[in-house]
């Protein structure tokens, strides 16, 4: 099926992007959110991102002006109707993600492609309250959403071939480079992340090295282009967290346990680049 209009459901840091990955690939977008103050943010962050791309040539002025046209912000969840693809892109919470789907699944086509952004939760869960699950997937889309090739396409135990198929010729037009995998907690990508990440703040917590030392370790050692900690304070400390806490979880397996630091960390509110604070400082 072609799709030629998106439905994004959260206008934050992952959904104002694939909204505008979409638009500059020509698709009319629609971002939905729960508070104009909020759209308002994903578009001027889309404006901002556009803004960067065409002080770098990579975009005309007027190809900046067409893919922000084609962004249409939205407080009501009856604007997703028409969309051939809605993707839920909100906070990693699967209580949250389970009341966006059911309210959006009231309202969206019957032939559209459900999708959810998630990047640990069981896309067998999710598809199991929307009304049509075998047209339910996974989208894994990575941050920075405009520069990061890789789209990670989850098969559900309910969702078919057929939807996979759109999904995947849907994330090539984008100019990206799709990979399918099975359900299971944290996919692929973060299944083998996550841990390398954890075990990274484990090393800082246990005095073995510093920040800056572990990370150039693994820059300089592996040939990672950013160090571990680095990489957790983009992720976000509090969305490293849940991964983790969803693997300890659904693996009941013990090397998946959250390091201590991190969890105080999250609880002092320092969650990375997004609070100025993480294990590095960003305030200046």
């Amino acid at each position: 099926m072609d799709i030629e209009r998106v439905g994004v459901i959260g206008a934050g840091t992952m959904g104002n992007g694939i909204a505008q990955a979409c638009a500059v690939a020509g698709i009319d977008v629609v971002m939905v959110d729960v508070g104009q103050a909020q759209v308002d943010r994903g578009r001027k962050a889309i404006d901002g991102s556009l803004e960067r791309l065409q002080k770098k040539d990579k975009i005309t002025a007027e190809a900046r002006a067409a893919a922000l046209s084609r962004v249409r912000g939205s407080t009501d969840y009856a604007d997703l109707a028409g969309a051939t693809l809605v993707i839920e892109a909100a906070t990693e919470n699967l209580e949250l993600k389970l009341r966006i789907l059911k309210q959006a699944d009231a309202v969206i086509d019957e032939d559209a492609i459900f999708a959810s952004n998630t990047s640990s939760i069981s896309i067998t869960a999710l598809a199991a309250v929307v009304s049509r699950p075998e047209r339910f997937l996974g989208m894994h889309f990575f941050n920075p959403v405009p520069m990061m090739a890789l789209v990670e396409l989850i098969r559900g135990l309910q969702t078919s071939g057929e939807t996979i198929e759109a999904a995947t010729a849907f994330a090539k037009r984008l100019g990206k480079t799709p990979i399918v995998v099975k359900n299971s907690p944290g996919f692929v990508v973060n299944r083998i992340l996550c841990p390398m990440i954890n075990e990274a703040v484990f090393a800082l917590q246990e005095g073995l090295a510093s920040a800056e030392d572990i990370d150039n370790g693994m820059k300089l050692g592996c040939n990672h282009p950013i160090g571990p900690l680095a990489l957790a304070d983009m992720i976000g400390l509090d969305v490293m967290l849940a991964v983790m806490n969803v693997f300890y979880a659904d693996f009941n397996d013990p090397k998946y346990r959250p390091a201590p630091l991190l969890k105080e960390m999250v609880a002092a509110g320092y969650l990375g680049r997004k609070t100025k604070r993480g294990f590095y400082r960003y305030d200046k």
